[in-house]
């Protein structure tokens, strides 16, 4: 009996290991004082790479863009990670290469999509199975070589 009661307390102990919570971290480690330190006006690129690093990624059509992304997760055994904060810190800079503005956004911004279903939807005419299977019989040409088709309304020389 005691036998059955320790292997049934282990198999329990190492099922219940496989449902942790795991947390996990991507992207910039942000410091909130240091971020606070950046002041519009005051600060230069030179600076703020000093104060905060080099930033996660650059404005895809301006260089005058530096953005630092950070994201907090959280995700039970199996399951697919799911976002519990983020901050994104948008530091934008003028001509001369001070700092001109700094937007921060969080966990708001985050959009749930699902792109895994059974159908892609698409646009123009809904045709059942037989119609795409059988579709394009007789349409599709002549037999007749060099002869106009519905593609091809003056015909080829067959060359």
């Amino acid at each position: 009996m005691k036998r059955i009661a320790s292997l049934l307390l282990i198999g329990t102990a190492l099922t219940a290991t496989g449902c942790a919570r795991v947390r996990g971290h991507q992207g910039y480690l942000a410091d909130q004082t240091l971020i606070a330190g950046i002041q519009p006006g005051i600060d230069n690129r030179g600076s703020v790479e000093k104060t905060l690093g080099r930033p996660t990624f650059g404005g895809q059509f301006d260089a005058k863009d530096w953005y630092y992304v950070s994201r907090e997760t959280k995700q039970l055994a199996f399951s697919q990670p799911k976002p519990v904060s983020q901050m994104v810190l948008h530091v934008r800079f003028d001509a001369a290469g001070n700092v001109a503005a700094i937007d921060k956004t969080g966990v708001e911004k985050v959009a749930s999509i699902n792109p895994i279903k059974d159908k892609t939807p698409t646009l123009g005419r809904h045709s059942s199975f037989f119609s795409e299977v059988f579709g394009n019989i007789g349409t599709v040409g002549s037999t007749t070589p060099g002869a106009a088709t519905q593609d091809n309304p003056g015909g080829s020389s067959g060359n």
